[in-house]
């Protein structure tokens, strides 16, 4: 599997601000769970809506 520009691009900027390893490989994992419960749509192209539905599940999601 080839690696991810927009994934390298972040590990880059975790690593030129110093994280800690262990946070990096959590950041890119929530990353990539995120891309991937919205069918491996790009995050630029995503926006709040998005965000909503992948950390609020339709059972508890709030009423607007």
């Amino acid at each position: 599997m080839g690696k991810s520009a927009f994934l390298e691009s972040v590990r880059g900027e975790i690593r030129l601000r110093g994280y800690s390893m262990r946070t990096e490989k959590t950041y890119l994992t929530w990353i990539r769970r995120y891309i991937r419960f919205h069918q491996l749509n790009h995050p630029a192209n995503m926006g709040a809506d998005e965000v909503r539905a992948y950390l609020f599940p339709t059972p508890c999601r709030p009423a607007r």
